[in-house]
């Protein structure tokens, strides 16, 4: 009976030996450190029936959270950060994750946005990335500098204001120079016009001077130097052109009438008359009727006394009323070739309009 134990035991001894022999040479040829491998497999150990604890904190908040990962920052307090922010649910856990998963050393600083909603794994993998984290941020066409700072306002994710964009647009002399003498403008000349309306991915420590930056940037890549030059061979500066452009964008439901609205404006500017453009009125009205766009009247049409009323001034007016897209801009430059003077909503309620050669014509349209 004794040789059978010490002969149970020398088996036994033999197949520790051999584990221990066949983990120190995988351990050789990997070259991993015995110290991060015992680490690991602890950590494995650590996570062990704790599967329920690596799901998400809450999958119904999916609203993010700003984080902030210092740099030299290690996995602990990461953890603690994570467990403060209520993203995760133990510290230990987290930091037991990623040493199984042997992401603690690629554990990167930067800025990201996590939710509730997110589990420790996904959590975990996100933060090796920096780069992965980008605020999304849209301008529509037809868009107010006002209406961009309102939508900057409702994006908890961009750390400055409304307000700290508007001071950014509001002269030119805060743009970059080859931007400002691209285009024409003067260091006193609002940006208004020139913020091209887009989707735009953002970094998350962005601010409003780079933002408009941004937004200036993507107008010179999209417009280019051949629709800029071709304006100033028709006697068009860059800021008349988006002037017209704008009204052009306010007026039109239907893209492809663009070029033939733009036609109309073309002609009347041709010829010394009015442009007679309700866009221009409900910009002089500048939100005094709990909207930037609102519904005007006839009486608006001399009752609004502004510069940028084009029923009571001649030609463009002193400056862009929104921000047209590419398409507003390359009408404006580019129009259809017309003899038509007047427009007006059609009467079928599908965003087209009806054009005429003369007033009779145009009355005649109305519904």
């Amino acid at each position: 009976m004794a040789n059978v134990i010490k002969w149970a035991l020398g088996l036994l001894l033999m197949a520790v030996i051999a584990v221990i022999v066949s983990v120190v040479g995988i351990l050789f040829i990997s070259g991993e450190n015995p110290a991060d491998f015992a680490r690991a497999v602890q950590a494995r150990l650590a996570l062990n029936g704790r599967e329920a604890d690596l799901e998400p904190v809450n999958t119904a908040d999916t609203s993010a959270i700003r984080f902030e990962v210092v740099s030299g920052t290690g996995s602990a307090q990461i953890g603690q950060s994570l467990l403060s922010a209520g993203l995760v649910r133990d510290a230990d856990l987290f930091v037991s994750y990623v040493r199984a998963e042997g992401i603690d050393g690629q554990l990167e600083a930067g800025t990201y946005f996590l939710s509730r909603a997110q589990s420790l794994p996904q959590i975990a993998t996100a933060l090796t990335d920096s780069r992965s984290s980008v605020v999304m941020f849209r301008v529509l066409e037809g868009w107010r500098a006002e209406e961009i700072a309102a939508a900057i306002d409702q994006n908890p994710q961009l750390t400055f204001s409304g307000a700290d964009f508007l001071v950014a647009v509001s002269k030119a002399q805060g743009a970059d120079p080859s931007f400002a003498g691209a285009v024409g403008l003067t260091p006193g000349d609002p940006l208004e016009g020139f913020l091209m309306p887009g989707s735009y991915e953002l970094p998350p420590t962005i601010t409003a001077t780079e933002l408009v930056g941004t937004l200036t940037d993507a107008f010179i890549q999209q417009v280019g130097a051949q629709v800029i030059n071709d304006a100033a061979a028709q006697g068009l500066t860059m800021r008349q052109a988006v002037t017209l452009a704008s009204i052009v964008q306010r007026e039109a439901v239907q893209p492809d009438e663009m070029d033939k609205i733009a036609s109309v404006y073309r002609n009347r500017l041709g010829i010394g008359m009015k442009l007679d453009a309700d866009p221009t009125v409900q910009y002089a009205l500048n939100d005094t009727r709990g909207s930037w766009w609102p519904q005007i009247t006839r009486a608006d049409y001399t009752g609004v006394v502004s510069p940028y009323n084009t029923y009571l001034n001649d030609g463009l007016p002193p400056s862009p009323i929104a921000n047209p897209g590419l398409r507003a801009i390359t009408a404006a430059v580019y129009p259809e070739t017309t003899g038509f003077y007047y427009f007006r909503a059609d009467c079928r309620d599908d965003g087209y309009h009806d054009f005429a050669f003369t007033y009779e014509e145009h009355l005649a349209n109305g519904c």
